[in-house]
């Protein structure tokens, strides 16, 4: 990648395309490395927020998780399951096989 930390070359951009399976013009690689390298220069300030005295935390604001009592329940009966699937066989759902692999 280019030398300078805010900037991107056109073949910097095209190699990210390359990377991201995009086709770009050659017009799209000049205006995107300008704004890539806008952007770049944003997030960069970031690091120039003083920061020595804020506590270090995960969200924004404080958050509570709500649980609730994990209790069992009986479950629906197989046959019933099964009646509503498209296929079935051997009590299971029946699916087709993915990328061709072997049974």
């Amino acid at each position: 990648m280019s030398t300078d930390a805010h900037s991107l070359s056109r073949d910097d951009v095209a190699h990210l395309a390359r990377l991201s399976r995009l086709a770009v013009t050659d017009e799209e690689l000049d205006r995107f490395a300008d704004q890539l390298g806008v952007v770049l220069g944003a997030v960069a300030r970031v690091q120039d927020a003083p920061t020595d005295d804020v506590t270090p935390t995960t969200h924004a604001v404080p958050l509570t998780n709500v649980h609730r009592p994990d209790v069992v329940t009986p479950s629906l009966p197989r046959e019933q399951v099964l009646a509503g699937a498209p296929a079935a066989e051997d009590d299971r759902f029946r699916v087709p096989r993915i990328l061709g692999e072997e049974a």
